[in-house]
């Protein structure tokens, strides 16, 4: 296990984020990601979660709240045995949950090699 700052933690949510192209990013819409430390009455090792509408189903959806991107903290920081491991998976469990919001399944994204 590796613990690091919430600060931290967030500045390298922010880092994976800065990595997705600039015409996806701008793509994005209706989305707030945030960092949440443990999730709740679901899977305690679930490392991130999408909640909302993809942006492939939007098409007669009307008036929305904002889609959700959850980071948890806590169990990233137990699965890595180091930072730069716990950096890394922040960054491919951000782009996992990025993919989500873009109407990309969890099947999709192990053919790609993104589980």
């Amino acid at each position: 296990m590796v613990s690091i700052s919430r600060a931290e933690f967030e500045d390298a949510v922010n880092d994976a984020l800065d990595t997705i192209p600039d015409e996806l990013f701008a793509a994005m819409d209706n989305v707030v990601v945030v960092v949440d430390d443990e999730p709740e009455g679901t899977d305690p090792d679930l490392l991130g979660l999408y909640e909302g509408v993809p942006l492939t189903e939007r098409w007669d959806a009307g008036p929305l709240w904002p889609d959700r991107i959850v980071i948890f903290r806590g169990p990233l920081q137990r699965m890595c045995s180091d930072r730069d491991e716990l950096v890394d998976q922040i960054s491919v469990t951000v782009v996992h949950e990025v993919a989500h919001h873009f109407g990309i399944d969890d099947d999709r994204l192990r053919e790609l090699g993104w589980d």
